[in-house]
């Protein structure tokens, strides 16, 4: 593979070709009326910058703005350790082209954890990163300054350092959902198997070119609502919300058209307290808890997100057995406008989405967590949450405060809707999500003016509950029973009751991913160790019989 790539074209714009002028060893640099290089010992001189960085760290992704002609990267690539990388790039395409030409020459260059890129755009490089090396193969971002090119773009590469390292943050705290719950996850999925013999996916639903207004809980929303209560939108107007601001909804007797929820614990169906009577439909994932789809009385639509990468998933694919998929972004609210994109071709608006809170609420007023605090409020304890406030790493922005988690979920929406034109931020109290933020008037105005008619097969009455469909129950009987199988047989194998032949146990092993693909070691099923490894078998051995039980649940519901 070759080391040099230009990830992003782009027009020049550096403002003439670079000149090199011969020094006492090498060359030096000269562009935009400055020298990047010494002008007596260039080479000797990003040696000795390259020294001060030794010894580099193992697992480390290391970033060299402008790496110019190349001077030092050798003796970087000397003492890089396997599990590290050395990513070099450049954003000014005449200094690329001149780089190019000195960088391809170097033969220590011609190493897998070596890669020359030129690009514009940080999210760019940090998706090359990813499909280069890998997920979760490194557990930091440092940078390498050899030369002063850096310094023509020092914005870029800043942005650039910070992207890499919130993506690499993100990458290890997926992990540790992961951990957590992966095991919830893939037992929640197997139970709502039976769902899927009974109840449409998500690509039933169909919003035509109407106007969707998506609603977060956060506490902006309280003055969207209070704005809008009493009002009567456009009866093509379509209103999502996600499950923590259902609550809040019905104290205004304002009805949603659909509900999304993607919570995989109990703890979940507090969102639904006291709203069981309003026959609401339920989009759902298929890691949620099961419960949450008849919490509500109202049809319940599925679709699935792939928290990791299983061989289950592949084999429920093939046999056109899973529903619509969203990408995995974690925050109900993100999905819930990914779903709005997906059901429909018209203007999408957001209210509530805040990832952010204030001194005094957390959620938007009437949610469990604000009545939680309304409950809880004695002379030991006040009306705000400050505790949350005063946790390490929160950001204050005026009178919000937010943490890593919420600022990551506001950059995650930024890029994955400000493309298309399609989404609009009504105006708020929190933080910037990226997108075109319009006034309320200005967007109800938009929202009346586009509310030309659609579709939508549950608005506005109470759905009657779908039939099961035979041919699809029928298959899903015949999957679960297979996949029940597989685990018999694994675990028979692992009690010493029957012989592996001919690689039969790596293969159950890989078959059988969710059986070990949260276990941390394993980085979300990437990485599995060998059949011969007993300890890690020992591990796969408990989690055998459990996951034997939820399938047998599955079956027999399956069968009813």
């Amino acid at each position: 593979m070759c080391p040099l790539r230009n990830i992003q074209a782009g027009e020049n714009v550096s403002g003439g070709a670079p000149r090199l002028e011969p020094a006492e060893q090498g060359f030096s640099v000269y562009h935009r009326g400055r020298a990047l290089l010494s002008r007596v010992d260039p080479l000797r001189q990003a040696e000795r910058a390259a020294l001060q960085y030794l010894p580099l760290s193992a697992g480390t992704l290391y970033l060299l703005p402008s790496p110019l002609l190349g001077y030092g990267i050798p003796l970087v690539m000397q003492n890089l350790p396997s599990d590290s990388a050395l990513l070099c790039v450049e954003v000014d395409p005449a200094l690329y082209d001149l780089s190019a030409e000195h960088i391809g020459a170097l033969e220590t260059v011609r190493d897998d954890r070596f890669r020359f890129v030129r690009t514009e755009n940080p999210a760019a490089l940090a998706a090359f990163a990813g499909r280069t090396w890998g997920c979760r193969r490194f557990r930091r971002v440092e940078e390498l300054r050899l030369t002063a090119g850096w310094q023509l773009n020092a914005d870029f590469y800043g942005t650039a350092l910070g992207t890499l390292r919130r993506a690499v943050a993100t990458e290890w705290s997926n992990v540790l959902t992961l951990t957590r719950l992966g095991r919830r996850y893939m037992r929640n999925a197997i139970r709502n198997l039976c769902l899927l013999a009974e109840r449409p996916g998500v690509e039933s639903l169909d919003f035509g070119g109407c106007p969707v207004i998506v609603l977060g809980a956060g506490p902006s929303l309280d003055t969207f609502l209070d704005r809008i209560e009493g009002r009567r939108l456009p009866s093509a107007c379509r209103i999502l919300c996600v499950d923590t601001a259902l609550r809040p909804l019905k104290e205004r007797n304002i009805r949603p058209d659909l509900v999304v929820a993607l919570e995989a614990q109990h703890w979940n169906l507090n969102d639904f307290s006291g709203t069981g009577d309003w026959r609401i439909p339920v989009a759902m994932d298929m890691s949620a808890l099961p419960a949450t789809g008849g919490v509500l009385g109202g049809e319940t639509y599925m679709f699935w997100t792939r928290w990791t990468d299983l061989s289950v998933f592949e084999r429920l694919s093939a046999l056109k057995l899973l529903p619509a998929e969203l990408p995995p972004l974690g925050s109900v609210g993100l999905s819930a406008v990914s779903l709005a994109l997906r059901l429909g071709t018209g203007p999408i608006f957001t209210a509530g989405m805040d990832f952010a809170f204030t001194l005094d609420k957390y959620h938007c007023r009437g949610s469990p967590s604000h009545g939680k605090i309304l409950k809880n409020h004695t002379r030991f304890g006040g009306l705000y949450p400050t505790a949350a406030a005063m946790r390490a790493h929160t950001v204050a922005d005026s009178n919000l405060y937010s943490d890593p988690a919420m600022e990551n979920y506001r950059r995650l929406f930024g890029q994955e809707f400000t493309g298309g034109g399609r989404v609009f931020a009504i105006a708020g109290s929190g933080l910037d999500l990226g997108v075109e933020t319009l006034p309320y008037d200005e967007a109800m105005r938009l929202v009346e003016a586009t509310s030309t008619g659609g579709v939508f097969s549950t608005a506005g009455g109470d759905p009657a509950v779908a039939a099961p469909i035979p041919s699809r129950t029928r298959r899903l009987r015949s999957f679960v029973e297979r996949e029940e199988g597989l685990l018999y047989e694994l675990l028979g194998i692992l009690k010493g009751e029957a012989r592996a032949a001919g690689g039969r146990l790596d293969s159950l092993l890989d078959e059988a991913s969710y059986l070990w693909a949260h276990f941390p070691d394993c980085a979300g099923g990437s990485v599995r160790p060998t059949s011969n490894d007993i300890i890690f078998l020992k591990r796969v051995r408990v989690e055998i019989e459990p996951f034997i039980r939820v399938w047998e649940y599955a079956a027999h519901r399956l069968l009813k």
